[in-house]
């Protein structure tokens, strides 16, 4: 690996780490209920939070005249109110992080030549993405500023999995930068490996439900809800498909069995991957997965609190990396472009 590349890595390894802290503390942010403190967008002057007493009582001023305030926190001091507003301050802070981490250096590199023709595309597609990244968080913000305090669930997932899609698209230009090897592995093995991230990429999808609901701070037993496999509240809207994706009570049973299928399936992949030179990804993937598994049903039946539920994503995340990477070494090697010259 050449010094450019080198330090493409090094720069790209610092983005991601920001942004998996970014998508940890939008969790806390959810888990809080803290979203909603911020009622207006100022990408420039949003940078600095209040600071006199003044300054406190306008924002302070401006939240009590939206709906989360006047139906649900109306007893809410102004000390508490910080409390929230800094967890959504600190989430938007970073985003801003991590625009000027990766736009500045980006269009550096691009100054003095540092990049090679064939990173440029999924450079400019992430650097697309983040952008569409920041408009989907207000755009999700914005729906609980109206008559219900409750931001949308389909809004928030979307808003999940283009972050962890950003963080995808960033660590494998890593892996393609680093050079790393790619085993022989059978169509079969391949095939089992983007099905399980599938999966996976549905569980995160029902986990956002699950958020977007608070569909966790119900039937808070496993495996049993409330001693039945799936509570009767599960099938109780009509028509029966919208179940599927506005009933917290069926979205949770989907997402606490699709948890217990994915655990299968990740010691399946194990052991068939295993032979073929992969066997610590293989392992480590088990190891996080049962660590997810068990945050998951704990998390569940202690009714969500915030350390667990934080623990919850951050852990989502790092399943998420392990498994593209095992996708990623057991794709086909095909034929690699030659270096600019």
């Amino acid at each position: 690996m050449n010094a450019d590349n080198r330090n493409l890595v090094v720069w790209l390894s610092c983005v991601c780490v920001v942004i998996y802290l970014m998508i940890v503390v939008g969790g806390v942010t959810r888990l809080t209920q803290s979203g909603l403190s911020m009622v207006d967008w100022k990408p420039i002057m949003g940078v600095i939070p209040p600071i006199t007493l003044t300054e406190w009582e306008q924002a302070f001023q401006a939240y009590k005249q939206y709906p989360e305030f006047q139906k649900i926190n109306q007893d809410m001091e102004l000390e508490q109110f910080k409390g929230i507003f800094y967890w959504e301050f600190g989430h938007r802070l970073l985003g801003r992080i991590i625009g000027l981490v990766y736009f500045i250096p980006f269009v550096i590199f691009l100054a003095l030549g540092r990049i090679e023709k064939r990173w440029k595309p999924q450079l400019w597609i992430a650097f697309v993405l983040g952008g569409l990244q920041g408009l989907m968080g207000w755009y999700m913000v914005k729906s609980g500023l109206v008559d219900i305090p409750h931001v949308s669930h389909f809004r928030l997932a979307a808003h999940l999995l283009l972050a962890i899609l950003i963080l995808v698209v960033l660590f494998w230009l890593i892996l393609d930068l680093l050079g790393v090897k790619r085993v022989q592995a059978s169509g079969r093995e391949q095939k089992a490996s983007v099905v399980i991230l599938l999966l996976l990429t549905l569980q995160l999808l029902l986990g956002a439900f699950t958020a977007g609901l608070d569909a966790g701070h119900g039937f808070n037993t496993y495996p049993l809800m409330h001693g039945q496999w799936l509570a009767d509240a599960a099938v109780m809207i009509e028509p029966f498909w919208r179940n599927f994706i506005e009933n917290g009570v069926m979205i949770q049973f989907l997402h606490r069995w699709l948890g217990a299928l994915l655990l299968i399936g990740v010691i399946g992949l194990a052991f068939a991957t295993a032979r073929n030179g992969m066997l610590l990804p293989a392992m480590v993937l088990v190891g996080i997965t049962a660590i997810q598994f068990g945050l998951g049903v704990a998390t569940l039946m202690l009714r969500v609190p915030v350390v667990l539920g934080s623990l919850h994503q951050a852990v989502a995340c790092l399943m998420v990396l392990v498994l593209v990477y095992l996708v990623y070494v057991s794709r086909s090697p095909g034929p690699r472009p030659e270096p600019a010259g």
